[in-house]
């Protein structure tokens, strides 16, 4: 029985002892993390899953942003009608050369009728107050009329002088004088161009309150003038795109309808506003169109170059969101990896572009990144 007893303590003695036995993390196989650091032993099965790319220096690619030709507002100009009336005679067309107040069309228009008028009358004020002035001032000097008479007397005629300017002045802003034909107004352009645009025919009638209707039909303006040598384009571009159209920027576009031909734009204006709704930026740029080969309101394709500075990119791949803060896991040696945090740019053939955060050459983990960022939570 003592040699049983004693066989007892010995197995138990070892039991115990195993249980207390310290074991090494690095030979369990299992990876260890340290803040923003995780290590794998060096014959961790858990290696195999991962890939890494290398961080590249290379020239950014060009990008491509759509846009669309508009007229030029700095030569162009859309002409309604200041008054009501019937189109008696359409004096311009499509493709027609014309200069400052040209005649565009002749409008049978009573409320123009009723501008002469009121124009005639306030004249013919003018002549009675002066001739009613004359008579005071003559009566004052012999004393047969009062002070106030003749105070009276020129009051009016200052009124007189004031009503016939504004009525005059009336007419006389849309080309046309108290001689002028009865009811017969002149439709006219403000600026020398071509006209681009017709919505008005003989015998229509118009309205100058048209404009502020909701019917597209109604509120097109009769005539647009414009220069079709200079355009502009309409940029969409995005938050990133943004510092590569500067104001004063050169930039090239396409157009589906001349594959073989490269134009040259201008950054003239970058709007101060995101829309909320698209999540671009609209840029404004004036383009030179001496042939005449574009035409306005075509779509095409604006290229900007990348430029000259060499910019470090990784595979798309390697970066993840945290947050609001992208990381990648960079390689420091064989099985031991850092998260880091990084500023990106635009994402250009698979790849994104690296602000901020990383060095040319390093290793980066591209297939894996989620299960480190698992085992590290």
């Amino acid at each position: 029985m003592k040699v049983f007893r004693i066989l007892n303590y010995f197995i138990l003695a070892t039991l115990v002892a195993g249980c207390h036995r310290q074991v090494n993390p690095d030979q369990s196989g299992e990876p260890k993390v340290s803040g923003e650091n995780i290590s794998f032993p060096a014959d961790s099965p858990q290696l195999a899953s991962l890939e890494l790319a290398t961080v590249e220096s290379r020239a950014p690619a060009s990008t491509r942003l759509s846009g669309r030709l508009i007229w030029n507002d700095d030569v162009t100009v859309r002409v309604f009608t200041p008054f009501g009336g019937r189109v008696r005679k359409i004096t311009a067309d499509i493709g027609q050369a014309v200069i400052k107040n040209s005649p565009l069309a002749e409008v049978e228009s009573p409320d123009f009728g009723q501008a002469q008028a009121d124009a005639r009358k306030a004249e013919g004020d003018l002549k009675l107050a002066e001739r009613s002035l004359a008579r005071e001032q003559e009566l004052f000097t012999h004393g047969a009329a009062a002070q106030k008479d003749l105070e009276a007397a020129e009051d009016a005629q200052v009124q007189a002088e004031a009503e016939r300017a504004r009525a005059v002045s009336k007419i006389a802003a849309y080309g046309a004088t108290v001689d002028s034909p009865d009811e017969i107004f002149i439709l006219q352009t403000p600026l020398a161009g071509i006209v681009v645009d017709k919505r008005v025919n003989p015998g229509q009638e118009i309205r100058p309150d048209q404009m502020l209707a909701n019917i597209p039909e109604i509120t097109d303006p009769l005539f647009v003038v414009s220069d079709p040598t200079r355009l502009w384009i309409q940029i969409d571009a995005t938050e990133l795109d943004v510092p590569r159209l500067q104001r004063g920027r050169q930039f090239t576009f396409i157009s589906r309808a001349f594959p073989n031909e490269t134009f040259t734009g201008r950054v003239d204006n970058v709007s101060e506003f995101i829309d909320p709704s698209t999540r671009t930026i609209k840029v404004r740029g004036s383009v030179d169109n001496p042939r005449r080969l574009l035409k306005a309101e075509m779509f095409v394709n604006v290229i900007l170059s990348g430029g000259d500075t060499l910019n470090l990119s990784v595979p798309a791949t390697a970066v993840f969101l945290k947050g609001e803060t992208h990381f990648v896991f960079v390689q420091e040696k064989p099985g031991q990896f850092t998260r880091q945090e990084v500023a990106i740019g635009s994402e250009q053939e698979g790849r994104v572009l690296i602000l901020n955060g990383l060095q040319a050459g390093q290793q980066v983990v591209t297939d894996g990144c989620i299960f480190l960022q698992q085992l590290m939570e």
